[in-house]
């Protein structure tokens, strides 16, 4: 999830602006936003490829020799969010590979001995090796939550390996030193679960009740989507993975300093902590889960190539699988900028 989101208040200017629709009585009814949202139940048959530390899992669609796109899912969240965009860029003539992230589903670490290390870095290095065995030398990037921030970081880290990028609540790159920062009361709330995983107690409970967790948080950060609980359990089913809980634990933990990051990834992190722009051809999406930081202008200065930002009022969190048609078109229009 984004760090220091405020859930409630995304939430309530979720009911405002719904509230302001009504009485505005438009003369023609809004785009149907939702339209698409659970057409597709299936991924395909499931691939697998060497990944640098990682054998990593991954669905795909549309032509081999098309213009090569990678989606990039969240937590709680797994490629299911994809399986109503990927056939339409497929349609459209893209090859689109959407992997599971370490952690997830069927990837899985090659060595025992490996670290499960969840930061950034090395988590958005496991996706350019990916890119690497299936020969792929530049794809069109996106994303949401750890997605979004996946894409922001090899955008800004190696942006010949990305033609574009469309990353849903623009840039979330993590910056440790800011991190430390304390906010208002009011605004730590929608931290919470990061606080929780930062106890003994906090991995415990993920550990034991994660199905119901994730749940949460999907009703929590989208409470205007009514997803059934088919579609949840298929997700869910990523979460088993044997090394999802130390995964997550430490992403969060790691965000907070409260857990080491690797030497090997320390350079790229002092890059990124320096202040890394993304210069390749961006659209930034933000949806009511982003509250006040909805209008983009916070990170505006972060986008320094073609640029676009687009609003989608009424869509929370997971925004792929809840507005596939726009989130979709997004990717095919930054591909023009």
């Amino acid at each position: 999830m984004i760090s220091r989101r405020r859930f409630t208040q995304a939430f309530a200017a979720g009911l405002a602006a719904t509230t302001l629709a009504a009485c505005s009585a438009p003369s023609s009814p809004p785009p149907d936003l939702r339209s698409g949202s659970g057409e597709n139940t299936s991924l395909g048959t499931i691939k697998h490829a060497d990944a640098g530390l990682v054998t990593m899992a991954y669905a795909e669609f549309g032509p081999a020799g098309g213009p090569p796109v990678v989606l990039l899912h969240g937590w709680p969240y797994d490629p299911y969010s994809y399986a109503d965009v990927a056939p339409l860029l497929a349609a459209a003539g893209y090859r689109v590979i959407v992997p599971f992230l370490r952690g997830y589903g069927p990837t899985a670490f090659k060595s025992a001995a490996t670290a499960r290390n969840g930061q950034q870095t090395a988590v958005a290095l496991d996706v350019v090796a990916l890119m690497d065995t299936l020969k792929i030398d530049k794809a069109i990037l996106g994303g949401y939550d750890w997605g979004s921030r996946t894409a922001g970081v090899i955008a800004a880290l190696w942006p010949e390996r990305c033609k574009a990028v469309v990353p849903v609540s623009g840039y979330i790159v993590t910056n440790l030193k800011a991190n430390q920062q304390p906010l208002a009361p009011a605004a730590e709330l929608g931290w919470w679960y990061q606080y929780y995983f930062a106890t003994e107690r906090g991995r415990a409970g993920y550990a034991a009740n994660r199905h119901d967790f994730a749940k949460l948080i999907w009703k929590t950060a989208s409470p205007a989507w009514t997803f059934d609980d088919a579609t949840f359990d298929r997700s869910a089913a990523a979460f088993e993975n044997p090394d999802h809980v130390a995964i997550v634990i430490h992403n969060y933990r790691w965000r907070l300093s409260l857990a080491p990051g690797e030497p090997q990834y320390e350079a790229y992190e002092r890059k990124l902590a320096a202040g890394a722009t993304i210069g390749v051809p961006a659209i930034t999406l933000a949806s009511d889960f982003d509250g006040a930081a909805k209008d983009g202008k916070a990170y505006r200065a972060k986008f320094t190539g073609k640029y676009e930002h687009r609003v989608l009022d009424g869509i929370g969190h997971n925004v792929p699988q809840e507005a596939p048609r726009p989130f979709a078109q997004a990717i095919m229009d930054a591909d023009r900028l």
